[in-house]
């Protein structure tokens, strides 16, 4: 986890560094934004960055916009200070830490940035051979393809032969392709030139540089689109890229590990991907089974998230009931270890008496205990029952958003994981969001808020 704090580290902010550094943080310190802004162009790079709120927070997100640099914001300041806290949300910070800081805050905000937690938790036989496998291949410089549904835990598995590499001490980097907009994705990559574009008001080190001598992670690779996948593939080739705006090329040394949650050789017969780029990506294959094909794995890892949610949440580890241990060995968990990791926070959350019961597992977006019988009730067929199904009536497009929105909603606003659920792409899905809200519709945002609409229904 690499910190960036814009402040001077005086007082309460010299604090939160030796906090953040305590909890296992590189931190960079600028005292200017334009020092700070130069750390992130320099190829040093931040995975948070952390502002005095007396500062221009708006100024930094405008020319972190502007420059094509994809780092979240975190405006600090004193806990009185309402009104600079309610500026620096308005102007796209993503929290405000109020000081003098508190040891489990910063450590939250860390671990929410950073998902710090990378140990894969496991116990089912399946499981236990894909990290077996991941052991033989760690060690090389392959290519490697991680696959599997959403919220298997790909990104931890690209840590995991990271850490097991030769390169495992010098700098994993993680670029989201499906998070970051096509126009922003290649600066992102391969870096720019001053003046490459409007804004490019100095050289900027892209992710390939950042991570030269370890290891670069393409999580999501399927939603590349086609130019850039060309100039990947050139990239990994030719171990050398192409600043945006650049003459020169400039040399690279980095291991690639790309992740999809879609059948890429399907997209490749559709034309959505490039054959050449696949077999480059394709030297070694890994495969992480769904939640519902490692059974075993779904009592030791609710049990893993009972005890860090409870520590989290400064509360006593309660007590997993027989009842609600039942109740998610049926269910078939389509959102994964992702979805099992949301439901055993609001469980603790939840949780009467030191015990979660089924009344405190939450799934599908309502309590199981309302569920008929011990297992999960799934929706009616059509035509089942004596009167027409309840859709029966209603405009196809209708029902769709109405299925889009809720997906969303269940996913608390998580772009990525809803598209996974509906069987559809993240472009299509955002696409249809922003329809909905051009319409008057209010879209789920992340973290569980919502888009206003842009007009009234």
């Amino acid at each position: 986890m690499r910190l960036l704090i814009i402040g001077v580290l005086d007082g309460h902010i010299g604090q939160a560094s030796r906090i953040a550094r305590g909890r296992g943080a590189q931190v960079l310190q600028a005292n200017r934004i334009d020092a700070g802004l130069e750390i992130l162009r320099s190829g040093r790079g931040a995975d948070l960055v952390l502002i005095d709120v007396r500062l221009e927070v708006a100024a930094l997100i405008r020319s972190l916009d502007t420059e094509r640099i994809a780092v979240p914001v975190v405006a600090c300041g004193v806990g009185s200070d309402t009104q600079a806290a309610v500026a620096a949300i308005k102007a796209g910070a993503k929290e405000y830490l109020p000081l003098p800081p508190d040891p489990e805050l910063i450590a939250a905000v860390l671990a929410a940035v950073s998902a710090e937690d990378h140990a894969i938790i496991h116990r089912d036989p399946r499981m236990a051979a894909v990290l077996a496998f991941a052991d033989r291949i760690a060690a090389s410089d392959a290519s490697v393809l991680v696959t599997g549904a959403s919220g298997t835990g790909k990104e931890l598995m690209a840590r995991y032969l990271h850490a097991g590499s030769r390169r495992a001490e010098r700098r994993f980097v993680g670029v989201n392709c499906a998070a970051i907009p096509e126009n922003l994705l290649e600066s992102e990559l391969f870096g720019h030139e001053k003046g490459a574009f409007t804004g490019a008001v100095a050289r900027r080190i892209g992710r390939f540089e950042e991570a030269s001598g370890g290891t670069l992670l393409l999580d999501e690779i399927s939603e590349m689109e086609p130019r850039l996948q060309a100039k990947l593939l050139r990239a990994i080739q030719e171990r050398e890229i192409d600043r945006v705006g650049g003459v020169q090329p400039v040399r690279v040394d980095v291991r690639i590990i790309a992740t999809s949650n879609r059948d890429l050789q399907a997209a490749v017969a559709e034309g959505a991907f490039r054959a050449d780029l696949y077999f480059r990506l394709n030297v070694v294959t890994l495969n992480i089974p769904s939640l519902a094909e490692r059974p075993a794995d779904i009592d030791v890892l609710a049990r893993h998230f009972i005890d860090k949610y409870a520590a989290a949440n400064g509360v006593p580890v309660p007590v997993l009931s027989p009842e609600a241990r039942q109740l998610l060995n049926v269910y078939p968990w389509p959102g994964n270890v992702r979805e099992l990791e949301n439901a055993m926070h609001r469980a603790v959350l939840l949780a009467d008496h030191g015990r979660v019961d089924s009344d405190a597992i939450v799934l599908d977006g309502r309590t199981q205990q309302a569920a008929a019988g011990s297992g999960v009730r799934q929706p009616d067929p059509v035509g089942a029952g004596s009167g027409p199904h309840p859709l029966v009536g209603h405009k196809v497009a209708d029902v769709e958003r109405t299925l889009i929105i809720d997906t969303l909603e269940h996913c608390f606003g998580n772009r990525t994981h809803a598209a996974n659920i509906l069987g559809i792409s993240i472009r299509t899905l955002r696409n249809k969001l922003r329809q909905y809200a051009a319409e008057g519709f209010a879209v789920p945002m992340p973290g569980g808020g919502e888009r206003p609409p842009v007009q009234a229904r």
